[in-house]
């Protein structure tokens, strides 16, 4: 990825040297649905999202974020394990360099993409943490991987995860880690433009399974605007040779099936709630192929 010597983004905030470093806070100090409802947007919001998205009336109850021990980009039972530095070392300086381009160029992408349909883009805030972090919806370790915040529009990333895709999934090089960016800005998305709404109420009468299976089809929706921006920037010249395939296997590895199987031996497809590796691969490419929203509406029909 020709990412040096791009713009990079000024919405980046450094609360490395704040975070508790160490290990996970427990019980209800993690995040289950990286996603969550939006208060506003007016008459106009609700049109565009009816005619441009066709039907995609569903989203999350922020109070259902708080409790389990999930991630934002990682189903049930991928947390990630293991030792690593703090977050802090020098190293990590280029590290930080590359989320703000990655963030820049999705800041870049999605307001045109947003003023195309008569809307106003709102930079999100990304966080950069180390151990565990506070944000509006609570406490959240590093083991849980990166998530999104609804409550303050703020993407959260310990960047030892990156290392921990590499070593741990398997996932290694640039554009893995950019997708991992993209996936969490793709919620910022669907929080945006009131995608969420319905399914804050749906929710609460559901069963576990069912709500799950609607929380499938969010993530992968998430994983089709996570392609939606690769498609624009494979045509600003910066993806090089193997890039795209990089973020498809970093979409394998983190499927729920894959990441049952590594973790305990056996799946439980009931209790899937981000999509299997051929799920998250196809809407991934899918969004990558066509660059249009409409090619991403996972909410209706098969996934």
């Amino acid at each position: 990825m020709l990412w040096r010597g791009r713009r990079q983004s000024d919405n980046i905030e450094d609360e490395r040297s704040d975070s508790g470093g160490g290990g996970g806070l427990g019980g209800g100090g993690q995040f289950r649905v990286p996603i969550g409802g939006r208060t506003g947007g007016g008459g106009s919001i609700l049109l565009v999202i009816l005619v441009v998205l066709a039907g995609w009336y569903f989203g999350f109850d922020p109070s259902q974020i708080l409790g389990g021990g999930d991630g934002g980009l990682l189903p049930g039972g991928g947390q990630i394990t293991g030792t690593q530095d703090n977050g802090n070392a020098p190293a990590n300086d280029e590290m930080k360099q590359f989320v703000a381009t990655v963030l820049a160029d999705t800041e870049d992408t999605w307001t045109g993409i947003f003023k195309s349909q008569g809307l106003t883009y709102e930079d999100p805030k990304l966080v950069l943490f180390s151990g565990q972090v506070r944000s509006a919806c609570g406490f959240a370790s590093a083991a849980a991987g990166p998530f999104y915040c609804p409550g303050d529009h703020k993407v959260y990333l310990d960047m030892t995860f990156f290392q921990q895709l590499d070593q741990q999934f398997g996932a290694s090089g640039e554009f893995a880690r950019a997708y991992v960016v993209a996936h969490e800005v793709g919620h910022h998305v669907q929080n945006l433009t009131g995608i969420m709404g319905k399914f804050n109420q749906m929710r609460q009468g559901m069963s576990e399974a069912d709500a799950n299976q609607l929380s499938v089809r969010i993530e992968l929706q998430a994983d089709c605007f996570a392609g939606v921006w690769a498609h624009f920037t494979q045509q600003k010249g910066i993806l090089e040779q193997g890039d795209i395939e990089s973020a498809l296997n970093a979409a394998k590895q983190i499927g729920d099936d894959t990441l049952q199987k590594k973790m305990q031996g056996y799946v439980v497809p009931e209790s899937f709630n981000h999509g299997t590796s051929q799920q998250r691969q196809t809407w991934l490419a899918r969004g990558f192929k066509s660059g249009k929203l409409s090619d991403c509406n996972t909410m209706s029909g098969p996934i």
